[in-house]
């Protein structure tokens, strides 16, 4: 009876709202609604994965989604020169994304603060450039995807369906493979760093590494939510990447609760579902006061939006889920 709290209802009810989307899309045709959840569900991945630095770690990324970038953009690149088995074209783009997690890893973490949110800014800015001078592959335009990744067969991507699942089923195990990491030994170390990275060093304990080691995860999930972006839009470009995607994912992160294995999941949710809603809402509003159409009140909606996350911020300090957290303490 101690589950049946009012948070792990509300999660287990959203859970099961995501897994029955295409039932409800096949039963009405409303097909936007599957192409909206899908990239919710995908950018939840990635929401996940950076929680897995931030929350748990202490470590707040401003470049995170350098890494949804560099995974699109080496399905794009290997489809573009003929290489579309999904066998080569995802070993390769996570590869590529715990490469580069290695690299720019091992020089930030060597800062705190301020400066870790610069140095990983600066490092995603470069590889946003890296994107927008490759002329071969679209540059600034970006790069069209003519066919997904091919599986031999074995799933067929280009079913709305059968890829809605598979970026459900992924956005599973994310959450499952971080939980477990948040829950062994060394999760522990990890938030133990978070908290005194020194003392952490003093029992032992080799909190570099633990820190690096922790980084590359996140960066290889977050790659493979780029895999699934990319396979989603049949298109990537340089905006993939831009530090902008990157504030989003923090938002989804900081709205859904941080410390919190399903709170990005819950604020991805929230954010893109306000972002599409708000809009239609606040036309309705000018519409009745006004008495007549205000096309223009539609633009404003991040006006709503901003005070929304503000409050957020300022009164539910672990977010969404942080909220529902206490209103189960009373």
């Amino acid at each position: 009876m101690k589950a049946l709290t009012v948070r792990n209802i509300l999660v287990g009810a959203l859970l099961l709202f995501l897994a029955l989307i295409p039932v409800y899309s096949q039963m009405t045709g409303d097909v936007f609604i599957m192409t909206l959840f899908t990239r919710i569900v995908i950018l939840a991945i990635a929401a996940v994965s950076l929680n897995l630095i931030m929350g748990f770690g202490g470590m707040v990324s401003f470049g995170h989604a350098a890494y949804l970038g560099i995974g699109g953009y080496a399905v794009g690149i290997l489809a573009h020169e003929g290489i579309n088995s999904g066998f080569i074209q995802w070993p390769v783009a996570l590869i590529a994304c715990a490469l580069f997690a290695l690299a720019t890893g091992a020089l930030s973490l060597r800062t705190r603060g301020v400066y870790f949110i610069m140095i990983t800014l600066a490092f995603a800015q470069m590889i946003y450039y890296v994107g927008v001078s490759l002329d071969r592959y679209g540059a600034d335009d970006g790069l069209t995807i003519y066919q997904r990744s091919d599986f031999a067969g074995l799933i067929n991507l280009s079913d709305k369906t059968t890829f809605y699942y598979l970026c459900f089923v992924c956005l599973m195990a994310t959450c499952y493979l971080v939980w477990r990491i948040v829950n062994s030994r060394f999760g522990m170390v990890i938030q133990g760093a978070r908290s005194n990275e020194r003392r952490m060093r003093a029992i032992g304990f080799p909190a570099y590494r633990y820190r690096l080691t922790c980084y590359v995860i996140a960066g290889v999930l977050c790659g493979l939510a780029g895999i699934l972006l990319a396979n989603q839009t049949d298109f990537v470009s340089p905006a993939m990447m831009h530090w902008t995607r990157s504030g989003d994912l923090i938002v989804m992160a900081v709205l859904g609760g941080m410390g919190s294995v399903l709170g990005p999941v819950i604020g991805a949710v929230a954010l893109l579902v306000l972002e599409e809603t708000l809009p239609g809402m606040i036309g309705a509003v000018g519409e009745f006061i006004t008495g007549k159409p205000v096309v223009a009140a539609k633009e404003y909606w991040a006006l709503i939006l901003g005070p929304m996350l503000l409050l957020v911020v300022l009164f539910a300090r672990g977010g969404i889920d942080g909220l529902l957290e206490k209103i189960r303490r009373g």
